[in-house]
């Protein structure tokens, strides 16, 4: 209770700090708003040349590409820690975190979150329900319920490999280009995994599993029985490779010494 108090209060001064300039959000989220549309623009420029992608409809990819936004939204708003090594420990400033009595790694997370980039998941379910639309798709009582737990598991999957990716700053603090290359393999998880070769799929599912961010649970809400199975390990996935990040954390942490050694 006592961290959900502390995240509370968090959220509430970054909110009151963030609608003093309400001019900004507005043009955040129109900016975001086009460069969505531009990742949609190249979906249809795509389906301009070919009726299916693997078996795929152009419906089918855009209703996986709103899904994706949700979960991708979520992480990008609690779990903006692109510049942790560079803010955190170059420059010292892990060194007042590790002062006070709350998790490390929760104050980094509330220190860095941007909430307004939440208005992002608006577009994912406009984009979602336009083409389950098309689709003639309608969630039943079973999809309602899996809906949330799917979405978790994505944004932790997400959360879990980044964090690991931050934490390789405990034992080299030079700067590294890795984060955003990682990242940029991450929108692979946008698109159905069988587009690709085996071994760019086994690394989407089993190494870097973005495919449970966005395609394996999409697959589910499409009705694609053949997925299932995947679809269901998405929470699964979330929490091993969220746990996996908070032991790789508190491992370095251990090592830190601080940034005057």
């Amino acid at each position: 209770m006592h961290s959900v108090s502390v995240m509370l209060q968090y959220m509430a001064q970054y909110i009151k700090t963030r609608l003093q300039y309400r001019a900004n959000l507005v043009i955040e989220f129109v900016s975001d708003l086009m460069f969505q549309g531009l990742n949609l623009i190249f979906i249809l420029v795509v389906f301009g040349h070919t009726s299916n992608l693997n078996g795929w409809t152009r419906d089918e990819i855009i209703f996986i590409y709103g899904y994706f936004l949700i979960p991708f939204t979520l992480f990008i708003s609690f779990f903006n820690i692109w510049d942790f090594n560079d803010r955190y420990i170059v420059n010292g400033e892990l060194d007042r975190v590790l002062t006070r009595p709350v998790h490390s790694l929760f104050q980094v997370i509330l220190e860095r979150m941007e909430l307004e980039s939440l208005l992002g998941a608006i577009t994912g379910f406009i984009v979602m329900g336009f083409a389950a639309a098309r689709l003639n798709i309608s969630l039943s009582l079973t999809d309602s319920l899996l809906f949330i737990p799917f979405v978790l598991g994505g944004t932790l999957v997400y959360a879990g490999i980044f964090v690991m990716i931050a934490s390789i700053g405990f034992w080299s603090d030079a700067r590294s280009s890795i984060m955003p290359m990682i990242y940029n393999i991450g929108n692979y998880g946008r698109y159905p995994v069988d587009i690709y070769n085996k071994a760019i799929r086994f690394v989407l599912t089993w190494v870097l599993p973005f495919a449970f961010v966005g395609m394996y649970p999409s697959a589910f809400f499409l009705h694609k029985k053949e997925w299932y199975t995947y679809a269901y390990l998405t929470p699964v996935m979330g929490i091993l490779f969220f746990g996996l990040a908070i032991l790789v954390w508190n491992t370095g942490i251990k090592r830190y010494r601080g940034s005057g050694s």
